[in-house]
């Protein structure tokens, strides 16, 4: 054992024993920087307080030099951000115990984008690209007391305006909103390693960032440190788990003899080890292990979530100079990409079991993202797991998102696509910037590749059918094919080369999709091979309807818009004038401007009929999205084994806009994430009028064993009259979508008017523990006869809130509550009533229950007409 050191030791609150003391000086020291941040515009002298991590549109509404840009029409007025370069500086003393350690390093998780980095006035780094890790050695540069750390960010804009006019053609990038920016037609984000929603998206503002985004800090360390530690998971099933550690160390000299082993923290028991002799530099070692009857990870609802705790100890001279601890959930997932009689399948494949993926798209939660805490990242991911999904695609314009987010993904059974970060555009990857793009790539496969959650890394989000489908190809051709060549051998190098050697390399077991959607190399996507992204009913004005008739083997996007709640609206379009969804305010927060103001108001008038105000509008539009996305998902389940996946766009919104989100940016559900709770969870039953007159129940199941259950089909009045009402007992196969109920409808009506009655079918299981229910019509929402209804509510205190029970005398559709804008949660909301029935709905709210008798706001459909 070395000699501790004594001044280390002195200084040291574990000093209890010679052991304690040495194991503390083995290990490497962290110390995060955090404190004591300013910043400045480079031009000017004027200093002011910096968050770090943060960006600088967060440090200037902090200093109140800006408002909110997501108020009103402030977003306008922050354009000149960009076009300046930004200087943050802090100064830290270390302390004696690091300053002794051999090694000194400036780790930065994330710099946005172009930094330059000055240590003590030395440059020692520049950055250049948003989703790199950088490490930096500062040894050499520090001093003994007092050192300054400043980064000088370059203006995104400046630095690639350049790039962009020295070409003879233009790259696209469909969603850079340049002339927002001010910039004209010069659509550079394709230049910059940064988000791409940063420039602006068809749901997103143009808030282009500077800033150090995510944590820095110093770490110090002797003689060698774990740089990586990968639990490659070989071969997994329900028997034997075989695994093999794929570790690096990184020493500083040459160390004859050093010990390696990984541990179940959870029991001890030491799993592999060996004794490796370390030359200086990286080291690369494999440590075989298996684990017999392993604890299987699964995807929610399909079994438990659970994660092995590995850790891997370093040890020099029987100190432990490092330690890793990996959470790690074991499980054999593969995506089924074989040709079949209807084309090539598409699916995951969990524990053997092929799993229909039930989700949605995921864009980041902010456009300044240092501000997303842990408890949003929770509630995000919360929000998915508790409507029943089992996938989220972390789409390609937006970010590799936080550890915290796989973490929780992890936790609660979420898988996650994960597309690497390119997004409708057509990028310049040759040369340097393609060697930084595939760096890029290493750093975040690696950082991820341990995670249970990792279904699968896909090339890019809509580029591949730009190319083949949107026309990009021919146009280029058209221009010069020799630009046509070039661009489609950066595409090539890109997608087809760079990024699944990266995947294969680090990542050997995980499955890499070219580009979301992808059927095949040479042409565009199709409905019966690969994904599909289906967007004939919302951008190709398709009647909702159409759902029913399109297949896809999985569904990657589709989608309907909707604008937030009027609670939500007001937080940001507070003036009555802005109450109008052409209003500048509105349409500013639209960003699909004018067309898909109006193409919500065209579905929303063949559909439902006109609603009496703006506030009805926005509820009434909620109900359209909602019966929209219900309609496609039950559609799309239906079609099991044939289509395997359904993940609606999107899960989410950075801002406060219209958009296809079903939880708006304050993390208020719309009916359509209410519905998708129903229609996601592990039994549907889901009837359906077919084009040849035939009224059927089709019953669809997750689960991995068959059951039993009652199946009642009821076809009621509107006012509570049973005409018909058939029950059957059933038998439901294991992972299964079959029809168990089917008659001519006009036997069912029994000479009753469509436009009168809804069909309910409820099915119990579990010995009546559980009951699915579903209402179907037979027409158009606007040719249902609603009859004017009345609701009675009483209020009863539970645990964190309110029991409140609602009863109706005639059918009630879509009955939506509210408690204005007070931060209340409800177990369900936009839900019908049936006739002379009642609904019970927990309400968790700080508000006392005088304020809620009040407060309390209660819709439904025919009062909004």
């Amino acid at each position: 054992m070395k000699k501790p050191n004594l001044n280390l030791k002195r200084a040291s609150v574990l000093t209890s024993t010679l052991l304690c003391s040495a194991l503390l000086i083995a290990a490497p020291l962290r110390r995060e920087l955090n404190e004591g941040w300013k910043f400045k515009q480079a031009r000017l002298n004027n200093w002011y307080p910096a968050t770090v991590p943060g960006v600088v549109h967060t440090d200037l509404m902090d200093n109140k030099i800006i408002e909110d840009p997501f108020f009103r029409l402030n977003e306008r007025s922050m354009q000149w951000i960009d076009k300046e370069d930004w200087v943050y500086q802090t100064t830290f003393h270390l302390t004696p115990e690091m300053m002794e350690r051999q090694n000194i390093e400036l780790v930065f998780k994330g710099l946005d984008t172009y930094a330059d980095v000055y240590l003590n006035e030395k440059k020692i780094l520049e950055a250049n690209n948003m989703f790199r890790e950088w490490r930096v050695v500062i040894k050499p540069h520090l001093e003994a007391g007092e050192n300054v750390l400043k980064i000088y960010f370059h203006s995104p804009i400046k630095v690639d305006i350049p790039k962009c006019d020295a070409l003879p053609y233009q790259y696209e990038a469909s969603n850079d909103q340049s002339e927002n920016g001010g910039v004209f037609n010069k659509k550079v984000s394709v230049f910059a390693r940064k988000a791409g929603y940063h420039y602006g998206w068809d749901w997103g503002p143009r808030l282009v960032t500077s800033g150090i985004w995510r944590p820095v800090y110093v770490e110090a360390w002797d003689d060698a440190r774990l740089n990586d530690v990968f639990i490659r998971q070989q071969e997994v099933n329900k028997n034997c788990a075989t695994i093999l550690g794929e570790i690096e160390i990184l020493a500083d000299k040459e160390i004859e003899k050093a010990n390696i082993s990984i541990t179940e923290a959870s029991s001890g028991r030491v799993l592999a080890g060996q004794s490796v002799s370390l030359k200086k530099g990286m080291n690369k070692m494999s440590l075989p292990f298996s684990i017999r009857n392993p604890k299987l990870w699964w995807s929610n609802g399909l079994g438990e979530q659970y994660l092995y705790d590995f850790r891997t100890d370093l040890t020099i001279d029987n100190r432990t100079a490092d330690t890793q601890t990996k959470k790690v959930g074991l499980r054999s997932l593969k995506i089924i990409n074989q040709p079949d009689k209807d084309g090539k399948t598409f699916y995951v494949e969990l524990n053997g079991v092929p799993v229909f993926a039930k989700g949605a798209n995921y864009i980041p939660q902010d456009n300044f993202l240092p501000r997303v805490t842990r408890e949003q990242y929770e509630k995000t991911i919360l929000d998915a797991a508790n409507v029943h999904m089992n996938m989220l695609r972390i789409w390609g314009g937006g970010i590799y998102e936080e550890d915290v987010f796989y973490e929780l993904c992890d936790r609660y059974g979420i898988l996650v696509w994960q597309d690497f970060m390119f997004a409708c555009s057509l990028y310049p990857a040759e040369g340097e910037l393609l060697e930084n793009i595939r760096q890029e790539a290493i750093d975040n496969v690696k950082r991820l590749r341990n995670h249970a959650c990792i279904a699968l890394w896909c090339g890019n989000n809509e580029c591949n059918d730009a190319w083949f489908n949107w026309g990009w190809q021919k146009r280029y051709k058209k221009q010069n094919p020799e630009y046509e060549q070039i661009i489609w051998k950066q595409f090539n190098d890109q997608y087809n080369v760079t990024l699944p050697q990266v995947v294969k390399e680090y990542a050997p077991e995980s499955f890499y999709w070219p580009s979301s959607p992808f059927a095949r190399y040479d042409g565009g996507s199709d409905d019966h091979n690969g994904d599909r992204h289906y967007w004939e009913v919302w951008h190709g004005k398709k009647p909702i309807e159409m759902y029913n008739k399109e297949r896809s083997r999985f569904f990657s996007e589709y989608g309907f818009q909707s604008f937030p709640e009027f609670e939500s609206v007001k937080r940001y379009a507070p003036c009555e004038e802005d109450w109008n969804i052409y209003s500048e305010v509105m349409m500013s927060h639209q960003r699909g401007g004018a067309h898909a103001n109006e193409l919500i108001e065209t579905y929303l008038l063949n559909e439902y009929r006109k609603p009496r105000d703006f506030e009805a509008f926005l509820y009434m539009n909620h109900v359209l999205q909602g019966d929209a996305i219900k309609t496609a998902i039950e559609a799309h389940r239906r079609d099991m084994p044939y289509c395997m996946g359904t993940l609606f766009w999107q899960h989410n919104d950075c801002w406060p806009v219209a958009s296809w989100a079903s939880r708006d940016y304050y993390g208020r559900w719309k009916a359509q994430h209410y519905f998708t709770r129903k229609a996601y969870r592990d039994i549907l039953v889901s009837p359906i009028a077919d084009e040849s007159g035939i009224l059927k129940v089709q019953v669809v199941s997750d689960r991995l064993k068959s059951c039993g259950g009652k199946l009642e089909v009821s076809v009621i009045k509107l006012t509570g009259e049973v005409l018909n009402q058939y029950n059957r007992n059933v038998k439901i196969d294991a992972n299964s979508s079959r029809t168990l109920f089917s008659i001519p409808l006009e036997e069912a009506l029994n000479g009753a008017r469509k436009e009168d009655v809804f069909v309910h079918a409820v099915l119990s299981t579990d010995k009546g523990k559980n009951d699915y229910a579903n209402n179907y019509f037979l027409v158009k929402q606007k040719e249902v006869n609603y009859p004017h209804v009345m609701i009675t509510k009483s209020i009863q205190p539970i645990e964190d809130g309110f029991e409140v029970t609602l009863n109706s005398d005639n059918f009630a559709r879509a009955v939506f509550i509210a408690t204005g804008d007070a931060n209340s949660s409800f177990s369900d909301n936009y839900f019908d009533i049936l006739p002379g029935s009642s609904v019970k709905v927990e309400v968790y709210t700080d508000l006392p229950q005088n304020v809620l008798e009040k407060q309390l706001k209660i819709v439904s459909l025919s009062d909004e007409y």
